[in-house]
């Protein structure tokens, strides 16, 4: 996380609404030989204190779990790099403004008998978002073909002690100076949705 404060004051509740809304992030866990990372789509509960997830079985970060193992997963947002000459004043220097979310707690695995319930709830979190399309359901699939792909992968629970989010969006300038970069950034953004971005540095957390 940055550590300037200024960039640090959303709520909880705003940092889990933002998880909750990505749903995508990066598990990480330390390892004898250094850190391990996986990609994973989650499902993260209203209150925050709940993220339930899965990794194929052959992941490396399974055989860490036994017993429970400290993890964090980093949820990254929009982000754009900053020019000095949007700022309209002198002596600035290029920078990146960006979104992202940290979840710390114990990562344990769950038992293979929550993965259906699990892959369903998982995948209508996202089908929700193609309406009108109908929701794809598990019962389209063959049962012997599903059952086998059930083996392929372990579904796992971090119980979440700890939420840290960097809205990182110009809040250390005046307001007009920040609004002007957000204007540039909206015609000009180098980054992932940066148009979102600016809209973020125009109402920063307070």
């Amino acid at each position: 996380m940055h550590p300037n404060r200024g960039f640090r004051k959303a709520e909880d509740q705003q940092n889990i609404r933002f998880a909750h809304q990505r749903s995508f992030g990066i598990l990480a866990v330390n390892a004898d030989n250094g850190p391990l990372m996986a990609h994973i789509p989650f499902l993260l509960s209203k209150d925050g204190k709940h993220l339930e997830a899965h990794l194929v079985r052959s992941n490396p970060i399974l055989k860490l779990i036994n017993g429970g193992v400290d993890a964090v997963l980093a949820v990254s947002g929009p982000d754009s790099y900053v020019s000095p000459d949007w700022y309209g004043i002198d002596n600035q220097v290029p920078t990146w403004n960006y979104v992202a979310v940290h979840l710390r707690g114990k990562l344990v695995k769950l038992p293979s008998d929550k993965l259906p319930d699990h892959l369903q709830r998982l995948s209508d979190n996202f089908e929700k978002l193609l309406a009108p399309k109908p929701v794809w359901r598990i019962d389209k699939m063959e049962t012997d073909i599903f059952n086998k792909m059930l083996r392929m992968i372990i579904p796992i629970h971090l119980e979440v002690t700890s939420i840290d989010g960097t809205w990182k969006l110009g809040q250390n300038k005046p307001d007009e100076v920040r609004i002007s970069a957000a204007k540039e950034m909206a015609d000009n953004g180098i980054g992932l949705e940066f148009m979102q971005l600016a809209g973020l540095m125009k109402n920063p957390p307070c």
